[in-house]
Parts: structure tokens; sequence; C-alpha cells
């Protein structure tokens, strides 16, 4: 019999709905009607698969508003992030609607005969989604997957299960068969667990924590399954002196507190070259006290709450003793007292070793830390165990290029804070992941490749 899980409103702390937990039976059964309806999914035509990825996106469109205000009553997110990550989902679909046409292989020159590659979907294909961005994350591998011809089963966190059990139900008013998309809300010891054993899964893709996926990553190992990990970040915001302080100073709370920082790819590390600190922090105050923490329904919202209370003690425990050099505000009002709500906080360090520089909080903290010079900005960055994301602020292109080739980690951006754009791909290295998720590739990657030589 299938368990339940109350799911909350991060904003007041009050119940929203239950949900049913999938039993391993369930999973079970779920997995082996994926498989079933493979057959009859790859088969279909490449421009009939395209077509159906495109009904999908529209049919997401058409419920964009709907969408965005379950991710804003279910995950506390703005109503504006939460509209941007509806669309994302739309035009994911969309994208990569285009690959079925595309996803060709390749002729390649031998002696004796022809020889030719093909790509083939590799089957049934597990998706374990995280709580902070329910929407995009699952669009990431559900897009590619099932424009390379896979079926798709995917496992929502329990926290923030509405809006993928929503997209499952809008895949079939869209005309997906039967068993190509499954959403299958359940316990990550349950579900995803079975995801990562049963061998009609023929690959995992997970976002979440460094430690689950390592676990997940030792489970794939025993059958040699595939596999894709997006996981930690301690990002860095590296801001030289030549820039223009002040805009940097006012695009740095964006960069780690959007989505109450919890963002893999927050710029939660702030180094700031020492000639310019005083200035930079003087007029980053202003701008961390002025980012509006509303209600997440309210339009003019910047931040919202934090998905649960266990996360939001687990971010207060990371500011016990520390020294905070400001912070912003919470609501008060009747309606958020039973929320979870941390400010925007700001702490200065200037011990490397120190806890907040070192480990991911995941919530609405930011350390800030002077540097002398290029050689230490890039040594500083690189003095971690993640390596996801970055900002880079410098008015001189060379030095630009120099840090961005230095700095250890998968997207870096140059005087932007910009980390995802599904047209172009996604990780990172060291222990913030393995392979690459996005851009023109994703498909390829959901694929087995096949060689086939004719003789003359």
């Amino acid at each position: 019999m299938s368990t339940t899980c109350t799911v909350v409103d991060p904003a007041s702390g009050h119940e929203l709905t239950e949900v049913a937990m999938a039993s391993v039976a369930e999973t079970d059964a779920a997995i082996e009607r994926a498989h079933d309806a493979f057959a009859a999914w790859r088969a279909v035509s490449p421009g009939e698969r395209a077509r159906l990825l495109r009904r999908f996106g529209d049919v997401v469109d058409a419920h964009l508003e709907e969408l965005a205000d379950l991710e804003v009553r279910n995950a506390g997110h703005t109503r504006g992030n939460a509209r941007w990550e509806a669309g994302n989902v739309r035009d994911c679909l969309h994208y990569y609607a285009g690959a079925p046409e595309r996803l060709h292989g390749r002729q390649i020159p031998v002696d004796g005969g022809v020889d030719l590659t093909f790509h083939e979907p590799l089957g049934v294909v597990g998706i374990i989604v995280p709580w902070n961005f329910p929407m995009p994350v699952l669009a990431w591998g559900m897009a590619p997957a099932l424009a390379a011809g896979n079926c798709v089963v995917v496992k929502p966190a329990e926290l923030t299960p509405l809006t993928a059990i929503r997209i499952g139900e809008l895949a079939r008013e869209a005309g997906l068969p039967e068993g190509v998309l499954t959403v299958l809300p359940g316990e990550g010891p349950v579900v995803g667990e079975r995801f990562v054993t049963h061998p009609l899964v023929r690959k995992v893709s997970f976002t979440g924590s460094t430690r689950v996926g390592k676990q997940v990553m030792a489970g794939c190992a025993d059958q040699v399954k595939r596999v894709t990990l997006e996981l930690g970040g301690k990002s860095a915001n590296i801001v030289f002196a030549d820039t223009d302080v002040a805009a940097a100073a006012a695009a740095a709370p964006y960069a780690v507190f959007d989505n109450a920082g919890q963002d893999c790819c927050a710029r939660s590390r702030i180094l700031v070259e020492r000639s310019a600190y005083d200035e930079f922090v003087s007029r980053l105050e202003p701008a961390v006290r002025g980012v509006r923490v509303l209600d997440p329904a309210d339009e003019a919202s910047e931040m919202g709450p934090l998905v649960s209370a266990v996360q939001r003690d687990r971010v207060r425990g990371y500011l016990d003793g520390a020294e905070v050099a400001f912070a912003g505000s919470v609501p008060d009002t009747d309606a958020a007292a039973g929320g979870f709500w941390v400010p925007p906080t700001v702490v200065t360090v200037d011990d490397p070793a120190a806890r907040l520089w070192r480990e991911e909080v995941f919530g609405p903290v930011v350390a800030v830390m002077a540097f002398d010079g290029e050689e230490e900005a890039v040594a500083l960055a690189n003095d971690t165990e993640y390596g996801l994301s970055g900002s880079i602020f410098t008015a001189d292109v060379g030095r630009a290029l120099r840090v961005a080739r230095g700095v250890e980690s998968g997207n870096l951006s140059v005087n932007s804070h910009a980390a995802v754009r599904y047209w172009t791909p996604f990780g990172g290295y060291k222990q913030s992941g393995l392979g690459r998720e996005l851009g023109p590739d994703a498909p390829a990657s959901f694929t087995e490749e096949k060689n086939v030589f004719i003789a003359h």
C-alpha cells in the first residue's frame, strides 16, 4: 500500500495537500510499462516525434500560469521566477523538438568498405529531480531524452512534487503515448533507489547533493549503468578593481539570493580585489537591504522563503557565531509567521578555511573576502571541492580570458551572473558533477553510438 506525503506551502507553513508515494512494486510496474512502451516509441518517425514534442511544449505554454502558481505555493518561488521556470519547460521542449530530425550519425572513410555510425536510444531513463528547481531540471533531462527516442520515468522531490505531476498529465494531454513519460512521486530510498538498481533503467540523471550523488554513482557502477550528475557548488564571484564596482555590487545579491540561495550555481563566495574591497562592501549593503523579500505570490517579490523548516534551521545553524556584516529583512505579517524565512545575509571572512567559506550553505548567505592580484584570485576560487559556476567582473578582456581559463568550473560568466541557457552545455568540474546537460549535444548523451562496417 502506498504511503502519503504532506505537501506544505513554505511561505506560511500551511498544508497544501497529500500526495501518494509510490512503493517498490509500483515503481517496478511503472518501469516495466515504460520498457514495454519503448519499442513503439523508438519506432515513431523523427518527424512525428518532433511534432509531439512541439505539441507538448504548446500545451505547457497554455498552462503556464497554472504551473507557475503551483510552484509559488509548493516551492516558495517568487511569481516572476516560477513563470520563467514554467516557460523554460516549454522552451526546452520546443528546442529539443528539433533534435529527432537532426540526431544523425556519420559516414567514416575506411578501406575495403563503408563505415556508418548510428545514434540509438538507450531505453528507459530515470530522472531524479531536486526540490530547488522542480520544473527546469525535469525539462533538462526529459526533453532531450524523449527527443532521442527514450521512455522516461521521473522521481520528483518529496517536498515539491506538484508541478512534475501536472506536467506528466499535460504530456498525456499533448498526445504522448502511455508509458513514454511517467511521474512517480516517492521517497529517495524507494523510487530513486529502484531507478539505480532496476536493470531495465539504462541511465539515471540525478540532480542533488554531492553526498547522495556519490551513492547514485556507486549504485549505477554495479550494472555499468550510465549516469549524469549535477551536484553541489560553492561558486565564486570574482570582482577586480578595474570593473564598474557600483554595478558589480548592485548585481551581486541576485547572483546568490535568487531562489533564497537554494541554487547550486549561487555565487556564494565573493572575492574582491583589495583596493576595491571597502567600496564594494559599502555599495553591497544597500543593495542587499533593498532586496524585496515578500510573499512569493506578490509580483514585486524578489526573494521568497526556504523550502522547509529543516532547510531554514540548517541555514540558521551556519550563522551561529558568524561575523554578520549586514542583512536584509523578512516579511513581518501574520500570514508569514509560520513560514520558513531567513533574511539575505552577508558575512565577512578572512580565513579560507572558514566553514562558511568552504561549505555549501544552500541558503541566502554570502561570504566576502579580499584578494591581492589575479593569481591569488584564481587560487582562492579553485580552493574548493566544487566547480560548477562562477562570475568574473573586469574591464580587461585579456584578464577575463586568463581567469576564465584558470578557474576550474564548468560554467563561467564575464560581467554577468547568467549561469544556465538551454542551448549551451551545463555541468560541473570536480565534485560538482559528471557529464553535461543541455546544449545541442544533450540528446546524444541519451543514446548509444553504434558502428556498422559494410564490406565492398
